[in-house]
């Protein structure tokens, strides 16, 4: 049996409908439109332009022609809230908007790590309701997929993995926290849907939630054989960390700030952000100029080391003057061309790679043999040979399409072309998808 299913996948920077292909030891995925997913600043609020990607959703799903099922995963923590009618209240704020600039949590943070689990994100939903003024007119909120979703067909509900990133989450029962809602209006909190279950019809197609935190889906897809590996979500973020049973809720886990978010099959998602790629892609819209010579350059040149990490890295913005200005500050030699600064980002991230991959596993006690980087960011060979260089483990590369792949696997198991078990979902992976080796030196 084989099935055809719309991968909606939809990132911080653009988005994409993907048709995808699964069932008899097949698995192979098809872009099919493509559009730019930017902020826009209206009166000093920025904001996504959420009905120009769901009009770019339809046209996708438009082009992707008959299919079985339609799955949507995206970015995390940002929301839609919807009035008693269920429309709209506004655009959706973006998470790098200054409106959570210096949040306080709203209980004790020990106390709430070991509610929520979660490291301490200025941008996490919690935050951000404390900081919406449309709260009070608000009936129900749903994450960016679940709000497609919804205008797809009719029917309102939260994704579990999704859900999780918003901090209001009891990461122990996996259930929403009466304590951590406490203050939010009766009922906005929709009900929780897990991957693979139905979430409605759009136009006589069903419409199954996936991992819809992008992350979520991405980790389905890493072609791992058996437990023993990190894993690096590359992209505009990197998501570094390992899979487990259960959550690590300790003290010493919470400085680390590391995280435990919720993903598919009950697993937990122990991981830390690291600013990632949206570095290098903010230097690349400032210089106007495309990726492939700035990494030619970064390749031979001498870079420095910052940490990527710094909230002064987070807003968009001039982030070559940025870095020189860290470096300038730290004490360390100032990059000045664009290969010494892109060298510096790769450097600086295979390094921020490395004390994730360390501290995940003496956080957790899970042994690591391996470190997969999927997403984006296996393409780039350079980043890919220095963080196996960091971490001093063979890194395998791929696939780019991760998230895609995850979202389209998790449909094809709910339809049933697939096996069951995340162990031959990767296997899958790994027996159709290209993958490169990087050795450490």
């Amino acid at each position: 049996m084989r099935v055809t299913v719309a991968a909606v996948d939809l990132g911080a920077s653009s988005g994409r409908v993907v048709r995808g292909l699964a069932g008899d030891g097949a698995l192979a995925i098809e872009e099919v439109h493509r559009f730019p997913n930017g902020p826009v600043r209206l009166r000093g609020t920025l904001h996504w332009d959420v009905l120009g990607l769901y009009r770019e959703v339809l046209a996708g799903l438009r082009r992707a022609g008959e299919i079985d099922s339609i799955g949507i995963d995206s970015w995390a923590v940002d929301y839609g809230l919807l009035d008693e009618r269920g429309a709209l209240l506004g655009n959706p704020v973006h998470y790098r908007d200054a409106r959570t600039d210096g949040i306080i949590p709203p209980i004790d943070p020990d106390r709430l790590y070991r509610l929520n689990g979660l490291q301490f994100q200025p941008f996490n939903t919690m935050f951000q309701l404390a900081a919406e003024p449309l709260l009070a007119h608000a009936a129900q909120l749903l994450l960016i997929p679940d709000l497609l979703s919804y205008w797809l067909t009719g029917e309102r509900g939260a994704e579990y993995t999704n859900a999780t990133t918003t901090g209001l989450i009891d990461v122990r029962s996996g259930q929403w926290s009466a304590e951590l809602a406490r203050g939010l209006p009766p009922g906005l909190l929709p009900d929780l849907r897990q991957p693979g279950d139905p979430a409605g019809e759009h136009e006589g197609v069903p419409v199954t939630a996936v991992g819809s935190h992008d992350t979520a889906s991405a980790v389905v897809a890493v072609p791992a054989e058996g437990e023993a590996f990190a894993y690096i979500s590359c992209g505009t973020w990197s998501l570094v960390g390992v899979e487990l049973t259960a959550p690590v809720l300790t003290a010493e886990s919470r400085a680390a700030n590391f995280t435990n978010e919720g993903g598919v099959d009950g697993t937990i998602r122990y991981l830390r952000n690291v600013m990632g790629l949206w570095l290098l892609q903010e230097c690349l819209r400032c210089w106007d100029t495309e990726l492939e010579p700035v990494l030619r350059a970064a390749a031979g040149a001498r870079g420095s080391v910052f940490d990527p990490n710094d909230p002064v890295f987070l807003p968009p913005g001039d982030m070559p003057a940025r870095i020189q200005r860290w470096c300038r500050e730290a004490g360390e030699r100032v990059p000045e061309t664009p290969g010494e600064i892109a060298r510096s980002i790769v450097d600086s991230l295979a390094l921020a790679h490395r004390d994730a991959v360390v501290a995940a596993q003496r956080l957790s006690g899970k042994e690591v043999a391996v470190v997969h980087v999927v997403g984006g960011g296996s393409r780039n060979e350079l980043l890919c040979q220095l963080t196996a260089d960091a971490c001093g483990l063979p890194v395998i590369a791929g696939p780019a399409e991760a998230t895609a792949l995850g979202n389209v696997l998790v449909q094809a198991r709910a339809a049933g072309a697939v096996p069951g078990a995340l162990g031959e979902l990767r296997a899958l992976v790994r027996e159709t998808q290209p993958l490169r080796r990087y050795l450490p030196r």
